[in-house]
């Protein structure tokens, strides 16, 4: 694998600020503004500002800590964040005709000293990363530019709105780098055709849509601390990929190349291009003796092809291909439907084991299920087994969303993907800032027909620094509020090496009164029979 030397670029913005404030509006916004009558409110609109979401989020939650701050809210502009502007008592006169580009500050405070601290703390959060070179020059203001400052770099790691996306990957492949694409929303046809571009010019395309990468050791996105080892991973997952990877952490086992290709590789008009292209890498890599290949919803045909391209490898290969059961892939290579499974599978093949204890289901009265997901992949896997078990009770299947449910949804089993675009167009990613999550998490837990929440913590870099902090506290409070009728299941994803402390995030959820498990398949088992009423019977992993 190629050594990485990043480039990086970003945009810059303008300062607008409103002349005074126009309360006005109606509905929901102005009947909460009553409670904050007396209090100091300071509402700001800078066009065509861009900040990444972990700096607005680090800005809100620095501001949102200095005493006598009710509300500090640094947001761009998208639909989401202005309803939730709204709900918390700001505009909407002032929230009104913005672009998703444009920065919204909103801050609450008991007097003008803390307003006023607040804001200076938002300032001093974008100044801090206002990224600058070496020589003090600018940060360079398009990938182009970046290229022709550092023109020893090989990677190019894209993070932009969906709608640009594809130019900078296009940018990147023509400038002969590889790309990390994060973003999503672009269409799948261009997908294909700069993933064909990308393998004409031996260049992996990672995306879109691609959260993780583990390469020559280097994590790229979210990444755990994993130990070099002699598992290669193929990923249209970035949570299956620390999944499978922190599994086989947990036996010792370790990853030479984590590469991932984006949730749509796999899909009938990508045709697996860059998971053929990855294959190939990996079978020619010497550290790697295992092959782990992981799709969410692989089309036959695509799967077909990476079961031939694996066999002919020579090397063992595990393909995480839930609902392919069937596929016949030829000697020494395997075909499961779980993660957990297929970390299995590659340990064994490591020459180790894995074998998670054994947990009895937690106490709780038959109910619902309400997952709240911040891996897509997790939330998927958890849908796959509660369908089969609703199933074979005959009852009717679960919800599957990218959203927060509608009232007439709220009597079904739900699982949400708060990572989904919908839900972080704007925002930082669940695995990033979890109070989004934690709110919806309290909410769900108060509504009496839910008996079990099941709640995925994933830990690594470029994730929260410390999850339980912000998910312990809503925990202990939704189980003290319904004693014996709630449990709350976590399944927590992370490395020993990980810089938040695998134990101590661990023993925090569990003095919370949550069951803490390693895996996610266990996780929902776990939470199936709880909400059956089979409390006490033990989960097998």
């Amino acid at each position: 694998m190629p050594a990485l030397r990043p480039c990086r670029c970003g945009p810059t913005g303008v300062d607008r600020r409103p002349a005074g404030p126009r309360w006005g509006g109606r509905g929901r916004a102005r009947d909460d503004r009553r409670r904050w009558l007396g209090m100091i409110e300071r509402l700001t609109v800078r066009s065509g500002a861009y900040r990444d979401s972990v700096t607005l989020m680090l800005a809100s939650q620095d501001a949102g800590a200095i005493a006598g701050v009710v509300h500090a809210s640094a947001v761009s502009a998208t639909p989401l964040n202005l309803e939730l502007l709204e709900l918390a008592g700001f505009g909407p006169g002032e929230l009104e005709a913005l672009e998703p580009t444009d920065l919204v500050v909103a801050v609450r405070a008991e007097d003008e000293s803390a307003a006023a601290a607040a804001l200076e703390a938002i300032e001093v959060r974008f100044a801090a990363h206002e990224t600058t070179e070496p020589a003090g020059l600018p940060p360079p203001r398009s990938l182009t530019a970046a290229v022709r400052r550092r023109p020893d770099a090989s990677l190019a790691v894209i993070s932009v709105p969906g709608e640009d996306a594809a130019h900078e990957c296009s940018v990147a492949i023509e400038a002969g780098l590889h790309a990390f694409c994060f973003s999503s929303g672009f269409d799948v046809s261009v997908e294909a055709a700069l993933k064909r571009r990308a393998v004409e010019r031996g260049l992996l395309l990672m995306g879109p849509d691609c959260g993780t990468a583990i390469l020559d050791g280097i994590g790229i996105g979210f990444a755990n601390e994993v130990r070099p080892g002699p598992v290669g991973i193929v990923g249209a997952s970035g949570t299956g990929i620390q999944e499978v990877a922190c599994l086989l952490d947990i036996a010792g086992v370790g990853i030479s190349q984590a590469i991932g290709v984006g949730g749509r590789d796999l899909g009938a008009e990508v045709g697996a291009t860059m998971s053929l292209r990855a294959i190939e890498l990996l079978a020619g890599d010497g550290a790697t003796e295992v092959i782990v290949v992981i799709a969410k919803s692989p089309e036959p045909g695509a799967a077909g092809s990476v079961a031939a391209a694996a066999a002919a490898t020579g090397k063992p290969a595990i393909l995480c291909f839930p609902g392919l059961g069937d596929l016949v892939p030829g000697e020494d290579v395997e075909v499961v439907a779980t993660l957990e499974e297929a970390a299995r599978r590659a340990a064994i093949r490591s020459g180790a084991s894995l074998h998670p204890p054994l947990v009895n289901a937690p106490a709780t009265r038959p109910g619902l299920i309400r997952g709240l997901f911040s891996g897509g992949t997790l939330r998927d896997e958890a849908f796959a087994l509660l369908a089969s078990a609703l199933a074979e009770a005959g009852e009717a299947p679960p919800l599957a969303l990218g959203r927060e449910p509608r009232p007439e949804e709220e009597g079904r089993h739900l699982l949400i993907d708060y990572g989904s675009e919908a839900l972080t167009r704007g925002r930082a990613h669940p695995m990033i800032d979890p109070t989004l999550r934690a709110a919806a998490l309290e909410r769900a837990g108060a509504r009496g027909e839910i008996s079990v929440l099941i709640v995925d913590v994933v830990l690594g870099r470029a994730a929260h620094d410390d999850p339980a902090a912000v998910l312990a506290p809503a925990i202990s409070r939704m189980l003290s509020a319904r004693p014996g009728e709630l449990a709350v299941v976590v399944s927590l994803c992370g490395a020993a090496r990980d810089p938040q402390g695998l134990d101590e995030q661990a023993a925090r959820l569990a003095d919370a009164g949550a069951v803490v498990v390693r895996g996610n398949a266990q996780a929902t088992r776990l939470a199936i029979a709880a909400a059956a009423g089979t409390t006490g019977e033990p989960a097998s992993a």
